[in-house]
């Protein structure tokens, strides 16, 4: 009985101490994991302030989530969405910043006035596709892309239009971009240096010019302005004031601009005393020379 009474004082030893051994393994396996999880968050790039406010966002954000799917299935959506607009409201959730990034030449203000009209709205109240159709109707506005940035940002990237010409009209300048896009009218003294275009419908054919000009590009730099005429044509003026009458046709204007080009590097005519230069009836080249030189020749009853 004696030897029994030892037996049974000995197991409940070794159980106390594999007890014991038990407790010290989970209290260092949970020091080793918090270790680690401590360290994992030190590596992200975000301070205890931070966090807080992603797991309050988190938290809310649920909450939030869960009450409109709930209103949802009980079968009243805009009580819903209002529901949770009011939710997020109170919880911090609106419109109080507005940060606009991508503008360097269009009134930045513009940009604002339109945001501003969310002001103070919850954020699930934000329209972002209607805003960002209110912002691409902005002449210097290629694109817009709209983000909510929680709990209170509006953040809005602007994707500007580049100034391509000058567009010449009845009562001012005004600058284009290479599709004819009107962007804003400009001073005469800051569309120095820009290509210029005239005649009717000559912004609608930015695009073509452009086309065109790259079929000889030793002489687009010198191309100074380009006159639509008749809506079928161009007139090109270079820098040294002389003009180029093309015939009409794309490939046709291409293939006359690219020959003149060839001719130009063999002679020197640009800079030389002839004024024009007429292509309108290929593959014949008729020149205009100043009245002390030779009597000006005919160009087929259409004035250049």
């Amino acid at each position: 009985m004696a030897q029994q009474i030892r037996r049974n004082g000995t197991t409940g030893v070794r159980r106390a101490a594999k007890s014991q051994s038990r407790s010290q393994s989970a209290r260092r396996a949970r020091g080793q994991a918090s270790g680690v999880l401590d360290k994992a968050m030190g590596l992200l790039p975000f301070t205890e302030e931070q966090w807080s406010r992603i797991w309050l966002a988190t938290i809310i954000g649920t909450g939030v989530g869960v009450a409109f799917i709930i209103a949802s299935l009980v079968g009243v959506p805009a009580l819903a969405q209002a529901q949770v607009a009011r939710i997020a409201a109170d919880a911090g959730f609106e419109v109080r910043h507005v940060r606009v990034t991508g503008t360097s030449r269009m009134d930045e203000q513009q940009v604002y006035a339109r945001a501003l009209a969310t002001r103070t709205q919850a954020m699930p109240d934000v329209d972002v596709e209607a805003l960002r159709a209110d912002l691409q109707a902005l002449p210097w506005v290629k694109d817009a892309r709209v983000s909510i940035q929680l709990p209170h940002t509006l953040a809005i990237d602007i994707v500007e239009r580049v100034p391509h010409a000058v567009l010449e009209k009845a009562d001012r300048l005004v600058l284009i971009d290479p599709s004819g896009v009107e962007l804003e009218p400009v001073s005469a003294e800051k569309a120095k240096g820009m290509l210029r275009l005239a005649g009717p419908g000559a912004g609608k054919q930015a695009r073509t010019l452009e086309t065109l000009l790259a079929a000889a590009p030793a002489l687009a730099p010198k191309v100074e302005a380009a006159e639509w005429v008749g809506n079928r044509r161009w007139n090109l003026t270079f820098t040294t004031g002389q003009l180029l009458a093309l015939p009409e046709g794309e490939t046709e204007a291409a293939s006359a601009l690219v020959k003149f080009a060839r001719l130009d590097g063999q002679n020197r005519l640009l800079g030389g005393t002839v004024l024009a230069f007429d292509m309108r009836t290929p593959p014949r080249l008729y020149l205009r020379l100043p009245e002390a030189v030779a009597k000006p020749k005919s160009v087929d009853g259409e004035t250049t």
